[in-house]
């Protein structure tokens, strides 16, 4: 199934502001306008901070907007999804908050940590050997056979549409904008975001940034049609990972994003070093992804005003300092 970019911003203005941004679900996260990172890129930089999202991640957006549309009998029933970090927290609050009973499908290796966080939230937790692909193929397979909504964690309109608040609030609070650089995975992000900047500006550039190391959605936009990539290791766990062979998110992404970049795994480390000097924050490789892609293209955004959008602040402590003391070498899955 097809969803073009204006079904995306239809659903995007249709969500109720007082339910959507209600105590305890999505915040209006700051903008705000970076000296070090502007002064170091010739740029006018902003940083949309969903690092300061509830839950520490962008996720949670689209997972309110998934759970404010369901229908009455499948709230009552519940929903299934699979994910060991950023999506999995996120539905697990969003779905609790609105009363929805929630499963949360992860895989065996789930950390300790992850794993109470997630309890902590009320859901229920699956635990599924092998990977974290092969935990949405069994929480999709369960869904369908139990009669239960399934939310994937990009693959799903209702999704996207709460995640294209993201430009809705950049527009609102910056018109000016000329370049938008946000992070890549299953394309979620950044075809709903783009989409509904484009709606109401469409000249400004929508920048995807990948890490060299798993370009997935890239290949596949290269190729033109869902293919399989093989992957490394990354410091954006995040945005790590296959894309599925039905993704509605794949034509939405040619749509939407008008430049692609691909960044190293020290750029990825030296952008997340940066901000965390020049503004204390901690933020996950998959936010460093989008720092680096700016600081990679900016002699073609010299003078220019753009936005990066910091998808999310969900690492380790002993990983953020790896990525601090030695420029990162170890990982951890925040997807």
């Amino acid at each position: 199934m097809s969803v073009d970019r204006q079904a995306i911003v239809a659903k995007t203005e249709a969500l109720p502001d007082a339910d959507f941004y209600a105590d305890g679900r999505v915040v209006k996260t700051p903008l705000i306008y970076s000296e070090p990172l502007s002064a170091l890129s010739g740029c006018k930089v902003y940083l949309k901070c969903e690092n300061a999202q509830t839950t520490g991640s962008f996720k949670i957006r689209g997972a309110v907007s998934a759970m404010l549309r369901l229908a009455p009998e499948d709230r009552v029933k519940g929903v299934l999804t699979a994910s060991s970090g950023n999506h999995g927290a996120a539905t697990a609050t969003a779905a609790t908050a609105l009363g929805i009973p929630v499963t949360i499908y992860v895989p065996e290796s789930i950390s300790p940590t992850k794993e109470q966080k997630i309890l902590a939230t009320g859901a229920k937790l699956v635990k599924v050997p092998g990977s974290s692909d092969q935990a949405e193929k069994v929480a999709a397979r369960d869904a369908r056979e139990q009669g239960l909504c399934y939310v994937s964690p990009y693959n799903h309109a209702d999704v996207i549409a709460g995640q294209g608040t993201i430009g809705r609030e950049i527009l609102s609070d910056l018109p000016d904008v000329e370049a938008v650089f946000a992070s890549v995975g299953g394309g979620g992000l950044i075809s709903g975001l783009g989409a509904n900047t484009l709606a109401v500006k469409p000249d400004v550039e929508i920048v995807g940034c990948w890490p060299s190391n798993a370009p997935a959605m890239l290949e596949c936009l290269r190729a033109g049609k869902v293919i399989e990539v093989e992957e490394q290791d990354t410091l954006s766990d995040g945005t790590a990972g296959g894309i599925d062979d039905d993704a509605i998110t794949l034509p939405l992404c040619q749509a939407t994003i008008t430049k692609t970049l691909t960044v190293s795994e020290d750029a990825i480390a030296n952008a997340m070093r940066l901000v965390h000097s020049a503004h204390g924050y901690v933020i996950e490789g998959a936010a460093g992804v989008a720092v680096a892609g700016l600081l990679q293209a900016k002699a073609h955004y010299q003078g220019k005003t753009v936005v990066v959008v910091l998808c999310g602040q969900n690492i380790t402590d002993v990983v953020f300092q790896g990525v601090i003391n030695s420029g990162g070498e170890h990982h951890e899955n925040t997807h």
